[in-house]
């Protein structure tokens, strides 16, 4: 943990048991108190590689979906328009991966083809 982010530790480390300096106490101490630290604590969300807490997100998630039925009764939500952004997205800043990406093919022949351009180092 302190290779992770050393500040964010003597944060969490000060706010929860009021350890202001943890190079005063024996390593084996200051690893049980981290373990105690809650889910929440700065150096845990590092570790799991959150940026909210889970707390944040279910209601970011049920914002979203209390926003998507309220914008289903609307006119523009009858004809699929400008559907209200995601606040889960938003906080965790993930971008839908888009279809642009996907190449279908009618046949084998076709696949083989591309296949073979892109082997050769073609695009």
């Amino acid at each position: 943990m302190i290779k992770l982010d050393e500040d964010a530790l003597i944060c969490d480390l000060a706010e929860t048991y009021q350890i202001y300096d943890y190079r005063q106490l024996s390593p084996l101490k200051i690893a049980v108190f981290s373990v105690g630290l809650r889910e929440e604590s700065r150096i845990k969300m590092k570790i799991n590689g959150q940026s909210v807490s889970m707390e944040t997100l279910l209601l970011a998630g049920i914002s979203d979906r209390l926003s998507t039925l309220v914008w289903f009764q609307t006119e523009d939500g009858q004809k699929g328009k400008n559907r209200p952004p995601s606040l889960v997205k938003m906080l965790t800043n993930k971008e839908e991966k888009s279809d642009k990406d996907v190449i279908s093919f009618s046949s084998g022949k076709d696949f083989i083809k591309v296949r073979k351009r892109l082997l050769k180092g073609g695009e």
